[in-house]
């Protein structure tokens, strides 16, 4: 897994903002953006899953490049940039369903976003100005596709985390938020912007770089 370093911490004023799981849903983003805003944010990193499942994916994309978002790759991020239509066989009325909605994301992209979304990296590393370690990623470090959940036991956690050397390690994937204390790391999901379990909530995750270490607040926006 590559993880490049993020220096920009160093110099951001304010808060940061962490989402996650957009799947192209603008209303819900502009919506998250407006409210982090007003808190201070002035940067904003996006723990994959960009694009698929809403209705204006296109709209998504330019929102995130407007204001500077920087994004890993989530697991349908990867499956519009790399998996070929024509090998793919849907055999039920809902895999016929997320066939078509497939391919019209793909075909609202282009060939230019999709392999931009291609290239965005799995993990991102921020370094924090009292020498803390941010880690971005989609699921965790050993595995993209593989999700902290809020229910796994500490060992099960561990066992995600594996050695990677992050003080504080924030994902999507679960699509709902939480903080977990670990004997030498912190496990925050950001939940999910656009494919939140009620479908009328969005969540953010604000960090403050304090002298003391990294402080986490989570944040509810009604839609």
């Amino acid at each position: 897994m590559t993880s490049p370093d993020d220096r920009s911490a160093q110099t951001v004023r304010g808060p940061m903002a962490f989402v996650a799981d957009i799947h192209g849903n603008l209303r819900a983003l502009d919506a998250v953006l407006a409210a982090a805003r007003e808190e201070g944010a002035s940067a904003l990193y996006v723990a994959g899953d960009l694009l698929f499942g809403g209705e204006d994916p296109l709209g998504v994309w330019m929102r995130l490049q407007e204001v500077g978002a920087r994004c890993v790759r989530g697991t349908t991020d990867l499956a519009l940039a790399t998996l070929d239509p024509t090998r793919m066989s849907p055999r039920s009325d809902k895999d016929r369903a997320q066939f078509e909605r497939f391919l019209k994301t793909r075909e609202a992209l282009g060939e230019l976003i999709l392999a931009r979304l291609k290239r965005l990296p799995e993990a991102l590393r921020i370094e924090l100005p009292d020498a803390s370690e941010l880690l971005l990623v989609h699921g965790s470090p050993r595995d993209a596709a593989e999700h902290f959940t809020h229910d796994l036991s500490d060992n099960e956690m561990d066992a995600l985390i594996g050695d990677d050397p992050a003080d504080v390690i924030l994902c999507g994937g679960a699509h709902l938020p939480f903080v977990r204390e670990l004997d030498a790391v912190k496990v925050v999901c950001v939940g999910s912007v656009g494919e939140a379990p009620d479908g009328r909530t969005a969540h953010y995750t604000l960090v403050h770089a304090t002298p003391l270490g990294p402080r986490i607040e989570q944040r509810w926006v009604t839609l």
